[in-house]
């Protein structure tokens, strides 16, 4: 068997497998090598079984049966991925069972193996899956960690802001004036205040103070009141000389010096004390040093500036939405790569869809305060698509409500694309197999005719069975050169071509089909003679395919009495352009983003999904583009762009 990381290894004994079958002998059989390998294993004989057990304890991967009395396996994958989207479901079938295995991958099934179920493959199946759900335990860990540093960041602001708070404190002083005047002898309260504290006669002179002014200017009783000020010390006004002369209490900056000489950053308050006879005996002046308060305020903005940074490094996207599923803050990875307007609906900056996406878990999070995650595709400004992997959290309000909710998603692209490419390529076989299979069958239709016409000399039926057995053959080749190209990476074999020539030879390829439908083959060539490189192997099938798929659009079109395919082909600008046309269905615009996906099909059952994917990265390997337009009801235009040379 092969040998996993040590990491996975490790972490297998962390993780529970739920194994359904309704045949009790591959449960045992198959209970035993999930043992060896480290799993805990429980198992239940049929699906329904399998739903008490996993709504009773949740296990973290099922492993089960497609094929079952009562409820199957797609019935159950429906309801797991419905309830518990985070348990990972891997799929048994049988060899003809590959059209429910390819649906069973659309409804988010992790993998799949068939029988006979070979010990290194289920080995494997498992190690991606036990990798998946390690890593989305970090991103939850990750999440986690980053929320308890916000939290902790949160309380020093507030802390900081109540520090700050002290100076407005002192402009209420004013009103208990009488009450510390009378109490000018009480040493115990008036040296705890936090402040430079003295107390001025109306002719500026100093009359006392309390402990902290003292220890930081001297025993200045007696002495002017302009004596503790850089700006005031020799002539000029100060702070009490103004309150006594607006008779109003007042605010100010200024600069302290201290008794060592050292200058002192303050904002100062004053307040007059009236006698009975309405004349200013007092004035009150209180000196708050804010030395300190503009290093926190210094600091502050460092901390800030240090958050934000974090904030806008972690490589992830982060985003905060509120109950309307408007995004009100991101970072700047998520400005980057999805631009950010304030107050865009998250699913229009991540979908380009005006809907609410199904089971989102932002809403979820709103719903219930819980954490929820999901994985998705997203489109990003520039057209690229992610997979992403979702984590949600909700932030409270002083109510205890859900007022935001903060959206962690982590770009998983290389390691879905890792994923697909381990999973398509044991998927490609069974495929391919069953494909062949029902070829050989219209094959052997089509040599039946020919060996009946031979026998009586009939050369309609001869030629009838033989444009059968040729056509077989041509989807034949077609699909086992599909699936050799996306086997097998291999060096393009660039050679010159006639560009009149090619184009005639793809035309004429796909011409049988759009005349046996009645489809108007339209053909628009231009500088035929034009000789350009390229790999005719393996563009001709890429082509083929765009013009196959414009037939068929005109073929599943119940609307038009008349439809017709227009191929042209012209050279622009050391370019090859080929433009294929229709007027046939027509895609929306979550089709178009999807269509060059492996598997994506828009034709169910009669598409596999992989044409177009295979067509796109042909193209992209000749260092072209291709460019679509399409209208739902009104058909659709392929523009794809070779270099000539």
């Amino acid at each position: 068997m092969l040998a996993a990381p040590l990491c996975i290894e490790q972490n297998r004994s962390q993780l529970c497998i739920l194994l359904v079958d309704d045949e009790p002998d591959i449960r045992d059989l198959l209970g035993i090598l999930l043992a060896d390998l480290g799993y805990e294993v429980r198992s239940a004989e049929n699906g329904e079984a399998a739903c008490k057990s996993f709504r009773c304890n949740p296990p973290d991967i099922i492993l089960t049966d497609i094929k079952m009395p009562g409820m199957d396996g797609i019935e159950l994958l429906r309801t797991v991925k419905k309830e518990a989207p985070e348990i990972e479901v891997i799929m048994i079938s049988g060899h003809g069972d590959m059209q429910l295995a390819i649906e069973s991958l659309k409804l988010n099934a992790a993998d799949f193996i068939t029988k006979p179920i070979d010990d290194d493959i289920l080995s494997i199946a498992l190690d991606k899956v036990t990798e998946k759900i390690l890593l989305r335990r970090q991103v939850r860990e990750y999440t986690e960690n980053l929320e308890q540093m916000v939290e902790e960041q949160s309380a020093r602001m507030v802390e900081l802001e109540r520090k700050v708070a002290v100076q407005q404190v002192v402009e209420g002083l004013s009103s208990a004036m009488g009450i510390i005047s009378g109490d000018i002898n009480d040493e115990g309260l008036f040296n705890e205040l936090p402040c430079f504290i003295s107390i001025h006669s109306s002719d500026l002179k100093i009359i006392t103070s309390n402990e902290l002014f003292t220890n930081r200017f001297g025993n200045l009783n007696g002495e002017s009141s302009r004596s503790i000020y850089k700006d005031f010390s020799g002539q000029g006004s100060c702070p009490v000389y103004q309150a006594i002369a607006t008779r109003s209490g007042g605010r100010g900056n200024a600069t302290l010096i201290a008794e060592d000489g050292s200058e002192i950053p303050a904002v100062v308050y004053t307040a007059p004390i009236t006698c009975s006879r309405d004349k200013i005996s007092l004035v009150l002046e209180v000196a708050m040093d804010v030395s300190e308060v503009n290093r926190l305020r210094t600091e502050l903005v460092q901390t800030q500036k240090k958050y934000e940074h974090l904030f806008n490094q972690v490589p992830c996207y982060i985003t905060l939405q509120d109950r309307d599923l408007r995004i009100v803050e991101a970072n700047e990875r998520f400005r980057n790569d999805f631009g950010f307007d304030r107050g865009t609906h998250c699913h229009q900056a991540y979908k380009n869809r005006e809907e609410e996406c199904e089971d989102c878990p932002v809403r979820k999070t709103f719903d219930d305060g819980g954490f929820h995650q999901n994985e998705t595709v997203v489109t990003t400004k520039n057209g690229e698509q992610y997979n992403i992997l979702v984590w949600t959290a909700p932030v409270f309000n002083d109510a205890g409500e859900v007022e935001h909710v903060l959206e962690v998603s982590t770009n998983i692209t290389m390691v879905r694309d890792l994923q697909d490419q381990l999973t398509s390529m044991g998927m490609m076989l069974g495929s391919m197999s069953h494909g062949i299979k029902g070829l050989l069958g219209a094959l052997d239709g089509g040599i039946y005719r020919v060996d009946a016409g031979l026998k009586k000399q009939d050369m309609e039926r001869i030629d009838k069975g033989w444009k059968v057995v040729k056509h077989r053959i041509g989807h034949m080749k077609k699909m086992v050169l599909d699936t050799l190209y996306y086997a097998k990476t291999r060096d393009l074999d660039y050679r010159p071509i006639k560009l009149g020539d090619f184009a005639a030879y793809l035309a004429e390829t796909i011409a049988p089909k759009a005349a046996e439908h009645d489809i108007r083959l339209i053909r628009d060539f231009s500088h035929s003679d034009q000789i350009f490189h390229a790999d005719p192997d393996a563009l001709a099938p890429a082509l083929i395919n765009f013009l196959e798929n414009g037939v068929d659009a005109c073929l599943y079109d119940r609307s038009k009495t008349e439809h017709a395919v227009t191929f042209c082909v012209y050279v622009s600008d050391s370019e090859v352009h080929f433009k294929i046309s229709d007027n046939g269905t027509g895609m929306d615009r979550e089709t178009r983003e999807n269509m060059f996906s492996l598997f994506f099909s828009s034709k169910g059952a009669n598409g596999t999904g992989i044409g177009l994917f295979i067509s796109n990265q042909i193209i992209e390997r000749h260092k072209g583009t291709i460019e679509v337009e399409s209208t739902v009801g009104t058909g659709t235009s392929f523009h794809i762009r070779l270099p000539s040379s």
